[in-house]
């Protein structure tokens, strides 16, 4: 799917590219960037349509809040101004529509890139869950997090449950989600769903230096890396080892270029 820059600024989503860094900013402040079934599309298009020289994607939300969840007018009779009704899950293609809707999401950790989520005040549900799918995430000390979905009578299904139970373990993963209680900053960089709290004032700083210290690493290597660290916690000791000693062959061929 291809979206213009206006079709994405209509769905709430702002994207600006600068060389091998693309922002991505959640852009509907006046509903704290609650998302909607035309933000997962248009998060998925930026994916298909990002430029292979990007390296770093940040994702981060305009106005007071990252994002505060599902819009939840999309449970009411009205629905959201200017949104096409989603399928009834009684319809065959609702899971197909909710595949889509992931594919928003799962770009995020491509090993090309590295994906960091600058978040401040509330990541609520699905916003919680974006953050979840970045790889990187860089706290202001007036973030609240909360997997909300199971007190709305819902499951979180916007890939958010594997990296949860990934960084914080099952049993606090269980807790988090059927409590959906509120994670505050300082809890998030204890439970390690924050690589670092930084004050407000701080954030965009904070963002700044990561991304200068991630472009400063080779990009063959970087990806190469990002790929045996993704691997690696479904790997044996042996099988991690020969991926490692394979990478490092085929990284250190391509340098050499085709035999002479």
């Amino acid at each position: 799917m291809t979206l213009s820059p206006a079709e994405l600024t209509s769905s709430g989503l702002g994207v600006d590219i600068d060389d091998t860094v693309a922002t991505v900013t959640l852009s509907r402040p006046e509903r704290r960037n609650a998302m909607t079934p035309s933000m997962w599309r248009g998060l998925a298009a930026i994916g298909q349509q990002l430029p292979s020289a990007v390296r770093v994607v940040v994702v981060r939300g305009a106005g007071p809040s990252f994002c505060a969840g599902i819009d939840l007018r999309m449970f009411t009779p009205e629905g959201v101004p200017g949104e096409q009704e989603p399928r009834s899950p009684a319809d065959p293609g609702f899971e197909d529509e909710v595949a889509g809707w992931q594919q928003g999401f799962t770009w995020l950790r491509r090993p090309g890139i590295v994906s960091v989520a600058a978040v401040h005040g509330h990541a609520i549900g699905a916003g919680f869950q974006l953050a979840l799918a970045c790889d990187l995430r860089i706290l202001a000390d007036d973030a609240k997090l909360c997997m909300k979905e199971p007190a709305l009578g819902l499951v979180p299904d916007l890939t958010g449950t594997k990296p949860l139970v990934d960084t914080v373990g099952l049993p606090r993963a269980i807790e988090l989600c059927l409590t959906a209680r509120t994670v505050s900053a300082a809890e998030a960089g204890e439970l390690r769903l924050a690589e670092l709290v930084v004050p407000a004032a701080e954030l965009d700083r904070a963002v700044a230096d990561l991304v200068a210290a991630l472009l400063a690493t080779d990009p063959a290597a970087a990806r190469a890396t990002k790929e045996l660290l993704t691997q690696a916690a479904g790997n044996s000791v042996e099988q991690q080892a020969a991926a490692e000693r394979h990478a490092q062959a085929v990284l250190l061929r391509a340098r050499l270029g085709p035999p002479g």
